[in-house]
């Protein structure tokens, strides 16, 4: 990292954690440039970057200041009722037509589940796979497809490291996708009819797995910002058989809430003292703001409860479908369960991103698609600021593509969702991400696209929808 761009986060740390306020006044470039020990030319080239992130903005003979965020600030949902003591899940019928609806490439995407394809090194991931086919021996072929690739292996490994989490080569298991690694998890540690817990709301895609396998969903409700309900976890632990427990540690689908460090060690205390096993869906790791990477419950692993999964698709190469579970004890069954069903994911795709890692500059690539994030946020923040009816509750997720919306009662979501498209626009209506179809009053929104004029005018249009109810 440069060093302007290093100053650049720091100051930008700062104003996401409110010690500068909107509208006050940052330091001087001449104040700056002496407390920090750098050249003018550094401070600019700091307070440009800051501009472009939408986070400061300069005044004529004043100096810079802090973008006023918003009018008014947005209080955040509600957390979710406490949920039942295992309910069945059938929620697929729902999902499949909700994402049908959302295939339309004409339509704005706020109901998407990946962020902009622009975003991404397409262009430099596809000359490290041409690089990979030309280069490796013919023994790759097959000798990879069991382990995996070796140097992405040692990659992922070193990721792990700098979050401060010390892994045996032997634990990791490369997947198709994340998915791939919570679904083989999952059956590695359940039967049918099983309790599993889960979030609430949680990502739909766990709720098909659980239909899927036949198996029983406690919902544990979520705070939009300090995560799962740790209290109310406790209580269903010690009252039921719960099998396995399914969590978003970091930047949850769809609320965007994160766990601190306490609170992921409270859980990891938890989950020893009744030796339930934990599938800590990490997806959206790598898309923090925050200027140092996030320890994940696996940190805190001592007795190899955590199966930890993580994906490239959310990051770097959506539809190279690379994911990996460092599977604790369970590791060597998940090894054969892959074995036995997919036997092995794309090895270009996983040669390609091995040499991506290697030599493309992914940390450069990550620093500029987080920027863009936070920025496309804060242009979504504004506008449900402007145009969203009074009583709206909107989370601001340190990280990540979501917002999740909770509007007043008498709006319905799954009606809402029919009128936007019928305007060119898509969400995500709350119901699907509830084992019950709850928060009909809820939606989750994509700024993983770039802001445009036509963002705006969309934004605009869901408001006097929502003004109609």
């Amino acid at each position: 990292m440069k060093r302007y761009e290093a100053f650049a986060d720091r100051v930008a740390e700062q104003i996401r954690r409110g010690i500068l306020a909107p509208g006050e006044r940052v330091p001087s470039v001449r104040q700056a440039s002496r407390s920090q020990g750098v050249s003018a030319s550094t401070v600019f080239r700091a307070y440009y970057l800051l501009e472009d992130r939408g986070l400061i903005e300069a005044r004529a003979r004043s100096g810079y200041f802090v973008r006023e965020r918003a009018r008014r600030l947005l209080e955040e949902p509600t957390p979710g009722p406490r949920g039942g003591m295992g309910a069945e899940v059938a929620v697929s019928e729902l999902v499949f037509s909700v994402l049908a609806s959302l295939q339309d490439s004409d339509t704005v995407p706020f109901g998407s589940a990946f962020p902009d394809p622009a975003l991404f090194p397409l262009a430099r991931l596809a000359r490290s796979m041409s690089r990979g086919l030309r280069e490796r021996p013919e023994a790759a072929v097959i000798g990879d497809m069991t382990a995996g690739h070796d140097a992405l292996r040692r990659q992922i490994l070193q990721r792990y490291a700098l979050a401060g989490v010390s892994l045996l080569p032997d634990e990791l298991v490369i997947t198709n996708g994340a998915m791939e690694g919570l679904n083989l998890a999952l059956q590695s540690v359940t039967r049918p009819g099983d309790l599993v817990a889960i979030e609430s709301p949680a990502f739909y895609a766990s709720l098909q797995v659980l239909e899927r396998l036949g198996l029983k969903a406690v919902e544990i409700p979520v705070h939009p910002r300090h995560g799962i309900d740790l209290a109310i976890l406790a209580e269903r632990l010690a009252g039921l058989p719960i099998k396995a427990c399914w969590l978003m540690s970091h930047l949850q689908n769809p609320l965007g809430a994160s766990l601190s460090d306490a609170h992921k060690a409270e859980l990891y205390r938890l989950l020893e003292r009744y030796e339930v096993p934990l599938l800590e869906d990490d997806a959206y790791a790598e898309l923090h703001f925050d200027t140092r990477p996030p320890r994940p419950v696996k940190a805190f692993d001592r007795a190899g409860l955590v199966m930890h999964c993580g994906s490239f698709s959310k990051c770097l190469a959506p539809g190279y479908r690379i994911g990996w579970v460092a599977g604790g004890r369970w590791a060597e069954e998940i090894a054969r369960c892959r074995l036995m069903t997919t036997i092995s994911p794309s090895l270009p795709a996983q040669w390609a991103i091995a040499d991506y890692l290697q030599h493309g500059g992914f940390d450069r690539h990550l620093r500029r698609l987080r920027h863009a994030l936070e920025s496309q946020q804060r242009a979504m923040l504004a506008a449900a600021d402007r145009y969203f009816p009074s009583g709206t509750r909107v989370s601001r997720p340190t990280g990540g593509y979501f917002l999740w919306c909770e509007f007043p009662g008498r709006v319905d979501a799954l009606r809402l969702m029919k009128q936007a498209l019928a305007e060119g626009i898509s969400l995500a209506p709350g119901p699907i991400f509830s084992a019950s179809r709850g928060f009909r009053h809820c939606v989750r929104l994509s700024y993983g696209h770039s802001w445009s004029p036509r963002s705006e005018a969309a934004m605009r249009r869901l408001g006097e929808l929502l003004d109609a109810f």
